[in-house]
């Protein structure tokens, strides 16, 4: 986990890079973990599919390395392909190159909201450095209320 966590904010080009800030992984799993649980509202992650079903979630975004996403997570995609093939659900995938080898980008978006994953894989491939404001963007696109990612950019930015 904390390896992809690294390759993500190395993809990103981030501003805020608490991995760089921190020298002992399991410290800053410890970290994250305790941030998450603290968050007075339910964090999306695990739970995409679910909340997507009951049209609370328009967008859920996926990437890894080309052939590089974990079993499973692989398994939990595969929960999505019925969906997909009754057209409930939309799925793109997008490769795109970075340094390091090829990126491959999996969005699943709910009907009428397809808009979002082109606004997504913009977002994310762009030569911008990460910002708040693109996080408070990318938190829009997935379906974050904007009490939600104000909290969670105070959160994250604060020093």
């Amino acid at each position: 986990m904390l390896n992809q966590i690294s390759a993500q904010h190395e993809r990103r080009r981030c501003a805020f890079d608490p991995i760089a800030e921190v020298r002992d992984f399991s410290s800053l799993e410890t970290m994250l973990n305790k941030l998450l649980r603290d968050l007075p509202y339910l964090v999306h992650t695990n739970r995409e599919l679910g909340l997507m079903l009951a049209g609370k979630k328009p967008l859920a975004y996926f990437v890894d390395g080309k052939g590089c996403f974990p079993q499973v997570v692989c398994r939990y995609m595969r929960l999505f392909d019925g969906h997909v093939e009754a057209r409930r659900i939309v799925r793109c995938d997008h490769f795109s190159d970075a340094a390091w080898g090829t990126c491959h980008h999996i969005l699943y978006a709910l009907p009428g909201e397809e808009w979002r994953i082109q606004a997504m894989l913009d977002l994310v491939l762009s030569d911008d450095q990460w910002s708040s404001e693109q996080e408070r963007r990318q938190g829009e696109l997935l379906g974050y209320a904007d009490w939600m990612n104000a909290y969670w950019l105070e959160q994250i930015y604060r020093r």
